[in-house]
């Protein structure tokens, strides 16, 4: 599974409300090395996508106080989601978690 495949889905939760689009992935190292996603952050306009989140005042507290405060407005639609919780639409074959045996990518 590429992020390509996942970035502009038009995301659910499990009862079917619509959480917005995915804007950014969340990956994090497993015991073994392997990278695992985890979380998706999902955006309600598409805007929200713009901020990168990475320069928002909760990851990056420093720098001037217009780019935080932009990167803040911005990023209000936004949030992080378990990618356990989240349906996709259109489908993606073996999201959440890949496929059992499959190589990367």
């Amino acid at each position: 599974m590429r992020a390509g495949e996942l970035l502009g889905r038009t995301a659910y939760d499990l009862h079917g409300r619509r959480l917005g689009r995915v804007v950014d992935l969340v990956v994090r190292g497993g015991p073994d090395g392997r990278l695992r996603l985890t979380d998706l952050v999902v955006a309600r306009h598409w805007y929200g996508g713009m901020s990168g989140r990475l320069i928002g005042p909760e990851r990056h507290p420093s720098g001037p106080w217009l780019i935080r405060g932009v990167a803040r407005l911005l990023s209000r639609g936004s949030r992080q989601v378990p990618a356990d919780l989240v349906r996709l639409v259109p489908p993606v074959p073996g999201f959440p978690f890949g496929e059992p045996g499959g190589g990367p990518g």
